[in-house]
């Protein structure tokens, strides 16, 4: 494997060798490789992080489960005067999403993982930005508390988004066969 660093933007590629999922393995937003755990009960798939599992070994996680929420769920913002997470009724879920956030980073220490490819804007997989807790669909930079744990424990994280920037600097090239 290439001496690349991860994660790659989208003028630096992928690092991983040939088709054969080799090389460290990746942690994955559980929704992105088509889990229906996402609050509404369905998937975000995305078609290019599931095209990098063939080159990549992908470990699927999803932090709000994990700590215990069910699917569906109420969907749960960032409040950023208090950092707690709430839902749109007021609930405090801060608990379940710092457990999920635990458990995240327990499962990337155990893989061995890279980095992990998270799903953009989420209250615990957001990587850059976050809503900002008015529940009126306004971003702000940020990011959610799963990712802000791996972070932390020296685990790189991009997005879904920052993944399919890279492949299509070079669409001709799937994840994973870029130089290094």
């Amino acid at each position: 494997m290439g001496e690349r660093s991860w994660p790659p933007t989208p003028r630096e590629g992928w690092s991983a060798p040939s088709a054969s999922a080799t090389g460290a393995p990746l942690l994955v937003s559980a929704c992105l490789l088509g889990v229906a755990c996402t609050h509404e009960g369905t998937a975000n798939t995305s078609p290019v992080v599931v095209e990098l599992g063939r080159h990549r070994r992908l470990v699927p996680v999803c932090p709000e489960t994990a700590g215990g929420l069910p699917t569906p769920r109420d969907g749960a913002e960032i409040d950023p005067a208090t950092g707690r997470v709430v839902t749109g009724t007021g609930a405090d879920v801060t608990d379940a999403y710092r457990r999920g956030a635990d458990h995240a980073v327990r499962l990337a220490r155990a893989v061995g993982a890279e980095g992990a490819v998270l799903k953009a804007r989420s209250p615990a997989c957001g990587c850059h930005e976050v809503y900002d807790g008015s529940f009126s669909r306004r971003r702000v930079p940020g990011v959610g508390v799963a990712a802000a744990a791996l972070l932390a424990a020296g685990f790189p994280v991009c997005s879904e988004e920052d993944v399919a920037a890279a492949s299509a600097d070079d669409p001709a090239a799937p994840p994973g066969s870029g130089p290094g």
